[in-house]
């Protein structure tokens, strides 16, 4: 029933106008919504911090020529106590310069309407690769991974500006590969989700996917380094450094990631185990970028497999990140409508749902019963569901996917484009 009731939303133009006009609406409202949130309680005031209070944080300590602050994290637990109120709590900064230089236009305005336009704005990129990719079956994604693009608008996150990077690398991969590398290269902001891309772009000896994508890591880092000088790079690996010790320590809501190795953490493993299982799943990941990449099959099956398995290579990734994962299922769709059983694909649409939202939910419980420490035995819902389900898809596509025949030089399309 759930099945059919899901897949029977795609079967007509007015029935996914319908549904996708709903859904939008929805998202518009909430960020509607959560910016007069922002505006009315302005950074923090005694309230616990989200993601995008972080980054506006940052914005700031730009402008004031501060952001090396941002990299030292006693002196940014600090500035974040401040602005919260007195509140307990911290969010490292661990990302690269390049997405403190990103996010400084937006502390030229008030937080309410930064939120707005940030948002806004990645989400509108996400979904509009999301619709070109997905074509007929966009309907049917955003309905699995609505919960999710609530997670990350509500928290404030990049990961609808992460997907929708990812998903321009996959759309123009084959026929624009410039445009391709030119994204790839943006995913400095977080370059642990873009290795299996990056890996797959020389596999497949996308020279110029490759080449472009390193020119516009060294020109992004050429300029960082003119505007904050050179020891932002050595602040910055100092604080990358620190995170490692506290994810060794769990001090990061682990919950609310979805690697195996927070997985097996918040299950009472020790940190030098669940590290080995985490390269054992990378090497894994890596893997099936290798049979991706050789073996014959259509192109946006291949693209669809490396980014399903693109979020399993680092332990540090979060359900905003999952967002990823829908671009690899818009395009591994039509092949997984053609050959999975109705009790596979119920699996498939249903297990997003928890990878994707029920960590965050978590943390709004912990938030509002104040037992932080909580956060420490609390199952990583998503790192124990992500991986039986990479394991569903792939089996399903390299074992009884039709579309084998595909050359090599076949491009990604989508029904409607």
């Amino acid at each position: 029933m759930f099945v059919t009731t899901l897949e029977a939303i795609r079967s007509t133009t007015s029935k996914r106008t319908a549904y996708i006009s709903g859904i939008l609406a929805l998202l518009a409202v909430a960020i509607v919504v959560k910016a007069v949130w922002f505006a009315q309680v302005g950074l923090g005031q005694g309230r616990e911090l989200i993601d995008f209070t972080a980054f506006y944080i940052t914005a700031k300590l730009v402008w004031l020529g501060t952001v090396d602050q941002a990299y030292q994290f006693a002196r940014l637990i600090v500035i974040q106590r401040e602005v919260s109120g007195g509140r307990d709590g911290f969010m490292p900064w661990t990302y690269p310069p390049q997405f403190s230089l990103l996010l400084a236009p937006f502390a030229l305005i008030p937080v309410g309407i930064a939120y707005l336009l940030f948002a806004g704005s990645t989400l509108t990129l996400y979904l509009a690769t999301l619709r070109r990719l997905a074509g007929d079956n966009f309907v049917l994604v955003l309905m699995i991974f609505f919960p999710t693009i609530g997670t990350t608008l509500a928290c404030g996150q990049n990961g609808l500006l992460t997907a929708g990077l990812i998903g321009t690398v996959c759309l123009f991969f084959e026929k624009r590969p410039a445009l391709a590398g030119a994204a790839l290269g943006l995913m400095i902001i977080k370059p642990h989700l873009a290795v299996a891309f990056a890996v797959y772009a020389v596999l497949r000896r996308s020279w110029i996917v490759v080449m472009t994508a390193a020119a516009v890591v060294l020109i992004s880092s050429a300029i960082c380094t003119a505007v904050f000088g050179v020891d932002i790079w050595s602040a910055f690996l100092q604080s990358v450094r620190d995170s490692s010790a506290f994810l060794e320590h769990g001090n990061y809501p682990m919950h609310r990631m979805i690697s195996i190795y927070a997985a097996l953490r918040t299950a009472g493993l020790s940190a030098s185990a669940a590290f080995v299982a985490q390269g054992v799943v990378a090497v894994l990941a890596l893997a099936m970028v290798l049979i991706a990449a050789y073996r014959p099959m259509p192109a946006r099956e291949r693209l669809g497999l490396v980014a399903i398995v693109s979020v399993c290579i680092s332990p540090y990734a979060y359900d905003y990140d999952f967002l990823i994962f829908s671009v690899g299922l818009a395009l591994l769709l039509p092949a997984l409508l053609a050959s999975a059983r109705q009790w596979e694909r119920g699996i498939i649409y249903a297990l997003p749902i928890p990878i994707g939202a029920f960590g965050y939910l978590q943390a709004t419980q912990m938030a509002s019963s104040h037992n932080g420490e909580q956060a420490l035995s609390t199952f990583s819902i998503g790192g124990f569901a992500i991986i039986p389900l990479i394991a569903l898809i792939v089996g399903i596509v390299l074992l009884r996917s039709s579309g084998t025949e595909a050359v090599s030089g076949s491009t990604v399309r989508c029904a409607s484009a």
